[in-house]
């Protein structure tokens, strides 16, 4: 009894393969859909399709988010450079059309593909809001909670940074029985900030970049690593992510041990963490930070962790720890 092979025998296998996209044509296709691969970005990019004027000024899009200026002007940067987008300069604000051989596309996106998708999520949406009223009890309950433990603080800033922490959390962060412990710490972060004496306290670093979720994190945890408790880091992020890139939360566990690093989150920037640092070092986001007055800024051009390989993740790993090194040689030599 003979066996066919049907991985060779033409009469049982024919390829089919010369049929797909070419390779060129599905580079550029796959770099602009990671370009729109953002909530914000595909907001905006509706946004400038619908409006009646056929574009849209950085002031209007602004709206969408509770993001700053900036972080908006970023964004659009990104869809830019991959033809998404042009752009006009008028007196102080810049406006931005879809490029006319693009507008067929992005009418596909959004008028085809955006509501089959939706529609496959609605349950899902709907259990999520359910989670959201049940969830805001639960943070009524730790603001009070934490507003007894802190009699030393008012009472109502307590409450307060609880609520707006929470607020910022449950933007981006996925919902889960893990939201009340993170919005806890993240308060309780928030709070120590706000009562930190600058003069004499540790000397304090802000890892800043846009989603909070690979660089900023990384470079925190080898400060944290290194300086033994002589130097803090914390790191957030302008637009946080939803969770840190699992290439980085491996590198975490390596640094700081698999709990620490399974606890590890992506954070919303404040004003309070800028105001408590001694140095913010921004790493690929561009001009977001507040400026405040006796605050060492820095700008490192690092690569992003998610976007590597294997061997290229462990060559950002040791570019960040070369310049953590730098750093705290001249913090605890100043």
């Amino acid at each position: 009894m003979t066996t066919t092979n049907l991985l060779t025998d033409p009469a049982e296998c024919t390829p089919s393969a010369t049929h797909a996209i070419g390779t060129e044509a599905a580079t550029t296709v796959a770099t602009v859909l990671k370009s729109l691969s953002d909530p914000l970005r595909l907001r905006m990019l509706s946004a400038i399709a619908t409006d009646p004027r056929g574009e849209a000024c950085v002031c209007d899009l602004a709206e969408l988010a509770d993001v700053s200026q900036p972080t908006i002007s970023h964004h659009l940067k990104v869809m830019k450079e991959t033809g998404m987008l042009a752009s006009e300069r008028r007196g102080t604000w810049v406006y931005y059309r879809i490029v006319p051989e693009r507008r067929s596309a992005v009418t596909a996106l959004l008028d085809a593909f955006a509501p089959a998708a939706v529609a496959d999520v609605q349950v899902e949406v709907e259990d999520r809001a359910e989670a959201l009223r049940t969830m805001d009890a639960r943070v009524t309950r730790l603001a009070e909670e934490l507003a007894d433990e802190l009699t030393g603080l008012n009472r109502d800033l307590v409450i307060a940074i609880v609520r707006e922490s929470y607020a910022g959390l449950v933007r981006s962060a996925k919902l889960t029985q893990h939201m009340i412990p993170l919005t806890e710490r993240f308060a309780r972060q928030r709070l120590t900030d706000l009562t930190r004496d600058r003069e004499t306290g540790v000397p304090q670093v802000l890892f800043v970049c846009v989603a909070n979720a690979g660089r900023s994190q990384l470079a925190a945890a080898i400060v944290n690593q290194l300086a033994d408790g002589k130097v803090i880091a914390r790191s957030a992020g302008s637009t946080p992510a939803a969770d840190v890139h699992p290439h980085v939360r491996s590198l975490l566990a390596e640094i700081e041990g698999e709990q620490e690093a399974g606890e590890a989150f992506p954070k919303p920037l404040t004003d309070d963490a800028v105001r408590a640092a001694d140095v913010v070092v921004t790493m690929g986001c561009g001009d977001v930070c507040p400026i405040i007055p006796g605050v060492r800024y820095e700008d490192w051009t690092v690569g992003d962790p998610a976007l590597a390989s294997k061997a290229g993740v462990a060559a950002i790993r040791d570019d960040i720890e070369a310049r953590v090194r730098e750093l705290l040689d001249s913090l605890l030599t100043r």
